[in-house]
């Protein structure tokens, strides 16, 4: 399976606090996020709204606990504002994960983004921008430049296909890859993303193993997903109403997934990302359930 020496496993803190829902686990403080997270047999995390603005006061904190920032969220604007600041934007937090030892960043385009509309259905509706083919050159080429920055530096960057965005379905993965280079743009490989946008997960990754820079460990209620579809749900409802879950705990056939990843000689981080309500989905329960459940299946 996995080499251990060359694979890490990590979790975001999305579980315990909502960037684009603060009021979820708003009562969770930095210190009980990542302690739980150690505690539950995590060596790394991603950064969330809680996280020390200090990098040498963030990595401190995860020095104590044995563990390291795997990667970091990057919103990218390439459509709807100068490339000259989108570089800026973009240096300065790989100035901040340089500095907390990360070598990783995930890039989502957000210009016309939907996720983050509470009351616009994300499945249905048509409300989702769908780049034309003067938006698709300038996205592609903008992603080049920031990945040439990123590689400059030791990093990769792994773009996130996400709901609501404007790579979300695999046909338009496929095209954002395909005019990208590959020693440039790495993907940031989400499961819970691919099958929620009603994908095959195992299919994509089977495309792509090669240009798999990051993972996201995602699993789906698909009982919930087949409601967002039906009530007009947005992205956060659905959130809300716990689409998402750890591996394990829904209905993503992670087996296979696992499989052709070890196969590929894949390298770096799965990172277990299951964004829910913390009052109905305890934090540290739901941690240690995905953890036991990577043990399980991988031996990792």
């Amino acid at each position: 399976m996995f080499n251990k020496e060359k694979v890490n496993l990590g979790i975001a803190p999305i579980g315990w606090c909502n960037d684009d829902m603060p009021e979820l686990g708003a009562e969770n403080t930095f210190q009980q996020i990542v302690s739980e997270m150690a505690l539950a047999g995590f060596t790394g995390c991603e950064i969330g709204n809680k996280y020390p603005k200090d990098p040498a006061e963030l990595k401190k904190a995860l020095d104590l606990r044995g563990m390291r920032i795997a990667s970091r969220w990057y919103s990218s604007f390439i459509l709807t504002r100068p490339m000259e600041e989108e570089e800026k934007d973009f240096s300065a937090n790989l100035d901040f994960l340089e500095a907390v030892g990360a070598n990783r960043i995930n890039v989502s385009e957000q210009s016309y983004s939907i996720q983050g509309q509470v009351d616009t259905p994300v499945l249905t509706g048509g409300h989702k921008h769908v780049m034309n083919d003067e938006e698709w050159d300038r996205f592609t080429k903008g992603l080049n430049r920031l990945g040439q920055i990123a590689k400059d530096r030791g990093f990769k960057l792994c773009f996130h296909h996400h709901m609501g965005t404007v790579v979300q379905t695999s046909e338009e993965t496929d095209r954002m890859m395909s005019n990208t280079d590959p020693d440039l743009v790495f993907l940031c490989y989400d499961t819970g993303h691919f099958t929620f946008a009603g994908e095959d997960p195992l299919a994509m990754l089977k495309k792509y193993a090669s240009r798999v820079g990051h993972v996201h460990l995602k699993d789906m209620r698909l009982p919930v997903v087949k409601k967002v579809r039906e009530e007009n749900w947005s992205f956060l409802k659905a959130v809300r109403e716990g689409a998402f879950t750890v591996p394990g705990d829904g209905d993503v056939d992670f087996d296979p997934i696992f499989k052709v990843l070890s196969e590929s000689g894949y390298e770096g981080w799965l990172l277990v990302e299951a964004e829910q309500d913390p009052a109905k989905a305890n934090p540290l329960e739901y941690a240690i359930k995905g953890r036991t459940y990577i043990r399980e299946h991988t031996g990792l």
